[in-house]
């Protein structure tokens, strides 16, 4: 009964196809559903609520999960594919990390009892993808939310963005395939992906079609996705690494062993014909593991890139990869069994050691690309001090940082990371906040001060409250700029791509019409030739050529403070003409300081313009506003309120009522002073001005970096503000600015820019304020002060989120560089095929040749591009 009941669950559970039960030795043999089997000693016994198998063996007590299901999917885990979690305190085992991470945030947000209430269980893949259905794995993306927590608006008219992770994707054709297969879907208004960093962007209407629909589809052409986490993709990408490196030293095994029994044969060594036809055959063996493991991923690709050929019309470059290996051994086989020819497995063995090492340079390299997110990601901890009961207690109770709420209330001690965004209640520190701005020097914290997730406390124990969490904190608003950046591509990386699946194309057709014609000239050399020209050609070079140069140079710059958004920038930058400056918060640093006051009328104190400046004031972030706000903070007992809404009039005040307060020419009186870097604002109501505040402010630190590089290029600077002209004036005397102007409005700023465009110049404009918000959107490329405000920086194509304008002069040599290095790689790829192609279609190279030229020159174009990592 026992052994019935058993037998029973384990059909049931594990999909066994029969159970033999061997009572004469200690062992029982499971055939599987998929034909395979598998022979465990000892009885196994079956445990409902643990394992599905628990073995022992001898004294020692091990446990064995048995062809392992998903605890998401349902599906039957490969070995090496295992991954597991903790949920709910139990340990659960998982196919992939996408299944782990969906779990992880059903069961995070309360939503655990799915599994408890799906019934579609273990649906094979093709039955699902034949019918149409979204499978249950994916569904929960449709709840509400869970897609909050996976997207992000974008606009105003509902439309969602959000991030995905995807794989199994290995040339510039996997990328033009996924984005076209996309962007016919109803409902997904914008796709970009990046290669190099293997991540996608895409808006959609949440109204047309779902989240869920989008994963689901991307699965349907033979990849996957899922949406991307840091914390998720830093472990994937450490797998990612084990195993290719595992591949490769299966493949240098192999090669080392292969090329140990083919050396007699170089070398004309005397020996026994059955002695060579023992080691050919051993040469066989250790080729088939490598053609089997080693290459099994580039075959994988090369046969959905061929199965979806019907529809994109264009070759990934695995194919002439998987053509040339497959030719190579049936050929090497046939000719071992028959006794004649050659056998090439030395080739097959050294060309798949020598692609996968190129391979895995390149994937470090990719990894380090993307790294933007992951070390920000790293850099935030997973537990908290969460004081439950704060003020009344200050007990304290170590929580996932996952569960903080708005509101919470957390302890952070000295040498500690801030994990989220918050308001300092108790306890002034300093922080470094180096990760988010550049800069090392550590900042100063008040009670009452923003401080924000992934900065260091570095002096006292604090007391924070919880402002932000997750995908809401500063640090992943730049992880999401991050991304941004390195999904727009810019137009040189989008021909690059789409020509190079042409070329896989073309490159195919001339093997085969150059084999066909050697097999009229010297049928003996056709296969060999064949085998070369599809080995040695590089479509890789020529498909990574820029792409991994513009994303080496993206992250170099990001380390130093600027956050690329749009990928054309590098692009651009090589080539402006005009930079465009503003001036406050930008040629200075934003921070002025009220130096006085001057009265124009004996009935009002200085508690009395205080007060009324400050109503005017209240809620704005220009830099003067807000000097006048923390003089008002600190001396005034109780904020005045205005009886009438107070008008923004952009680029020249506020007012309110019979009040106003903005510039000298706004406000209708001559400026009182010439007071050189001092700004000026004015108070007037009705009868006419009240008071003048006058103000300090100090240059930026890197502006005359910034100014030097931007002279040795040739390019034309330009001082456009909307402060007084004569402040203006006296402050482009003091940098040696000669075109400047002052007391600009956002469309006055607009059509300068305008006028120096239609004039033919290619213009960089760099702003902080909302003012500045128009004057971005027209330059050619445009910089965000990263302190300014978001309307600014939601127009620009780069945030400067270093206090110095020394990224910025970085960035200008840089983008020099870059134009260099992309240039070398595409005359490196395209002589080397020039050269190498026509060689091979003559018979002049040998296949293993073939093989290391190919995987030279991809690990040239590579590292060459990683020179500017550096620079």
């Amino acid at each position: 009964m026992i052994q019935e009941g058993l037998t029973n669950q384990l059909r049931k559970r594990l999909r066994f196809k029969t159970i033999d039960w061997c009572f004469t030795g200690p062992c029982a043999v499971f055939h599987f559903a998929f034909e395979s089997t598998l022979t465990y000693k000892k009885h196994p016994t079956f445990d409902l609520d643990q394992k599905d198998l628990i073995y022992s063996l001898d004294n020692d007590f091990m446990s064995k999960e048995l062809a392992s299901t998903c605890y998401h999917c349902l599906s039957a885990i490969e070995p090496k594919e295992l991954v597991e979690a903790s949920l709910s305190g139990v340990i659960h085992q998982f196919c992939c990390a996408g299944c782990m991470a969906i779990a992880q945030t059903i069961h995070r947000d309360g939503l655990s009892i799915f599994y408890s209430k799906r019934s579609q269980v273990n649906i094979k893949p093709e039955a699902y993808l034949a019918l149409n259905e979204i499978p249950e794995k994916l569904k929960p993306y449709d709840d509400l939310s869970l897609r909050n927590r996976f997207t992000r608006p974008y606009g105003d008219a509902g439309v969602l963005e959000t991030t995905l992770r995807l794989e199994k994707i290995r040339c510039a054709a996997c990328v033009w395939l996924c984005e076209h297969h996309l962007r016919r879907l109803v409902g997904v208004l914008d796709i970009q992906i990046n290669y190099v960093t293997q991540k996608v962007m895409v808006r959609f209407s949440p109204e047309k079609i779902s989240l869920a629909r989008l994963l689901f589809e991307i699965e349907r052409i033979g990849y996957e996705a899922w949406p991307f986490e840091p914390s998720l993709l830093i472990e994937r990408a450490k797998e990612e690494r084990r195993s290719l490196l595992a591949r490769l030293g299966v493949a240098l095994l192999g090669t080392m062993q292969v090329m140990m029994y083919a050396w007699p044969t170089y070398v004309g060594a005397d020996i026994a014909s059955e002695h060579g036809l023992l080691l050919n055959w051993t040469s066989w063996a250790l080729t088939v593991p490598v053609i089997i493991y080693s290459a099994g991923p580039i075959f994988q690709t090369a046969w959905r890139s061929m199965q979806s050929f019907h529809k994109t019309h264009i070759l990934g470059m695995d194919v002439p990869i998987a053509l040339a290996l497959a030719l190579a051994f049936t050929v090497g086989t046939i000719n071992l069994m028959s006794g004649t020819g050659q056998i090439y497995f030395d080739s097959i063995t050294m060309f798949v050691a020598f692609i996968l090492a190129a391979r895995y340079v390149e994937l470090l390299a990719r990894q380090d690309a993307q790294g933007g997110a992951e070390a920000l990601a790293k850099q935030l901890p997973a537990i908290c001090d969460h004081l439950t009961n704060y003020p009344g207690s200050t007990q304290v109770t170590i929580v996932p940082v996952v569960n903080c709420r708005p509101g919470d209330v957390l302890r952070v001690s000295p040498g500690d990371i801030i994990p989220v965004d918050g308001i300092l209640i108790e306890n002034e520190s300093a922080l470094d906040e180096s990760l988010l701005s550049g800069e090392s020097k550590p900042v100063y914290k008040r009670i009452g001060d923003a401080v924000y997730a992934g900065t260091h406390n570095i002096l006292n124990p604090l007391l924070m409250r919880v402002d932000a969490v997750g995908q809401s904190t500063r640090i992943a608003g730049i992880a999401a700029l991050l991304d941004k950046a390195l999904l727009t591509k810019p137009r040189m990386v989008s021909l690059a791509e789409k020509w190079a699946g042409y070329f896989v194309l073309c490159l195919i057709l001339t093997a085969f019409i150059t084999s066909a014609v050697w097999l009229w000239i010297d049928p003996s050399k056709a296969w060999t030739v064949l085998v070369s020209v599809l080995v040695v050609s590089c479509p890789c070079a020529l498909s990574l050529a820029v792409p991994t140069a513009v994303a080496a140079a993206q992250g170099a710059v990001t380390k130093q403070g600027l956050l690329i958004i749009r990928g054309h920038v590098m692009e651009e930058l090589a080539n402006v003409t005009d930079l465009v400056l503003d001036k406050t918060g930008t040629l200075t640093m934003g921070l002025p300081e009220l130096l006085e006051i001057v009265y124009h009328r004996n009935t009002h104190t200085r508690h009395d313009v205080l007060a009324l400046a400050a109503g005017l004031e209240s809620g704005q972030r220009h830099p003067l506003a807000l000097a006048l706000l923390r003089v008002a903070e600190k001396e005034l007992k109780c904020p005045l309120t205005l009886a009438k809404p107070v008008m923004n009039h952009l680029g020249q005040g506020l007012s309110s009522g019979p009040y106003r307060l903005g510039s000298a020419s706004w406000i209708g009186v001559k400026k009182i002073a010439k007071l050189g870097p001092y700004g000026e604002v004015h108070l007037s109501d009705a009868s006419g001005l009240i008071a003048s505040f006058i103000f300090l402010d100090t240059p930026r630190a890197g502006l005359e970096s910034l100014l030097k590089a931007a002279r040795s290029r040739g390019i034309h600077v330009h001082l456009v503000s909307g402060d007084d002209p004569n402040t203006v004036a006296w402050w482009a005397s003091h940098v040696g600015i000669k075109s400047y102007v002052g007391g600009c409005t956002p469309q006055g700023k607009y059509e300068y820019i305008e006028g120096l465009q239609k004039q033919g110049a290619l213009v960089w404009a760099i702003g902080d304020g909302v003012n500045d918000a128009p004057l971005l959107a027209r330059a050619s490329v445009s910089v965000a002060i990263g302190s300014g405000a978001p309307l600014a920086a939601a127009g620009a194509d780069a945030v400067l989120t270093a206090s110095s304008l020394e990224p910025l002069a970085r960035a200008l040599l840089l983008a020099d560089k870059t134009q260099i290095i992309i240039k070398q790689n595409l005359l490196w790829a395209l002589i080397y095929n020039l050269i190498a192609i026509p060689f091979a279609m003559m018979g002049l190279v040998n296949p293993w040749i073939a093989g290391v030229g190919m995987s030279l020159s991809s690990l040239a174009v590579t590292l060459n591009a990683w020179r500017l990592r550096k620079a």
